[in-house]
């Protein structure tokens, strides 16, 4: 994991895509996986509005966090197949929303699928939103847990994403890991088996 800022940390976008509530969160990740978090947050669109009035908003919301915060990387929850045809399609459009403006920062961007983001934070993946919530607050140091919940997925993309591209053993020279980075690092392994 590297950064080219004078941080010493990565700053890491992650973004819960959605028409309605689009979940931002910034965390700033140090090499030893641990993190504290910038900022957490949803941009909103009408769901009464037309739909490129919808995009467009949430594209300027993206936006304007790009801009406070400065993320060294982007990551995006990764569309996947869902039973209902309208959410998975303003997911979708949202989710190529939140590409783009990375895009055209030149911010590099990687997408997340919701089984890789629950592994990495509870180590199980297919660990419910409360345990998820739960895990974030607790590698955050949060005084309660990070609401609503498109927020907290959102700071789960974001350390899913710098846990996924630091070393496995990074944390054991510099302190204890979390039981779900301990997880993480121990599935890294035997996958390289």
């Amino acid at each position: 994991m590297t950064s080219g800022t004078s941080r010493g940390r990565l700053r890491v976008l992650g973004i819960d895509p959605g028409l309605t509530r689009c979940g931002v969160g910034v965390v700033d990740v140090a090499p030893d996986r641990s993190a504290v978090l910038v900022h957490v947050g949803v941009v909103r669109s009408d769901p009464g509005a037309p739909i490129e009035e919808r995009l467009a908003l949430i594209a300027t919301g993206l936006r304007a966090v790009l801009d406070a915060h400065s993320p060294d990387v982007v990551a995006v929850e990764r569309v996947f197949a869902q039973h209902n045809r309208a959410t998975v399609m303003g997911t979708a459009q949202a989710s190529g929303i939140a590409l783009l403006v990375a895009g055209e920062r030149g911010i590099a961007a990687a997408t997340h699928t919701p089984s890789e983001v629950k592994a990495a934070i509870t180590g199980y993946g297919n660990a419910d939103k409360r345990q998820v919530q739960t895990m974030v607050a607790r590698v955050l140091r949060l005084d309660e847990l990070p609401k609503p919940a498109d927020a907290a997925d959102a700071l789960a993309l974001a350390l899913c994403h710098a846990w996924r591209g630091a070393p496995a053993a990074a944390g054991a020279a510099s302190g204890p890991l979390t039981p779900a980075q301990r997880a993480w690092a121990d599935a890294e392994r035997l996958s390289r088996r």
